[in-house]
């Protein structure tokens, strides 16, 4: 079963967004998407919380998000995580389907 990880990454002064951009520039994004059972890893900026980034991370079962945490691109991670001084909160979930009442309400 596939999980969705939320990750909201906090700080200060434009710290979260120089984050994101960093992962993205130095190609550790192009990697963790390359890796086996990655689905998704996508960063959004809350339009209400300047100082705020989330990362949706999406992997195939709790298997693939296991060897990614035992990756060496997890201590890059954590350097960059500290350089930009970031607090993290995390969610996790498994997808369920719409229901048909949920999904007369989609406008495809």
């Amino acid at each position: 079963m596939s999980i969705i990880v939320n990750i909201y990454y906090s700080g200060r002064g434009g710290a979260a967004r120089g984050f994101a951009a960093e992962m993205l520039s130095s190609g550790l994004v192009d990697e963790i998407r390359a890796e086996e059972g990655n689905l998704r890893y996508e960063y959004f900026f809350p339009a209400e919380d300047k100082e705020t980034v989330l990362l949706i991370d999406g992997w195939a079962d709790q298997a693939a998000l296991d060897r990614h945490h035992a990756s060496p691109m997890m201590q890059k991670i954590a350097v960059l995580r500290e350089k930009y001084d970031l607090c993290m909160r995390v969610e996790a979930y498994t997808p369920a389907a719409l229901s048909k009442a949920d999904e007369k309400y989609l406008r495809k």
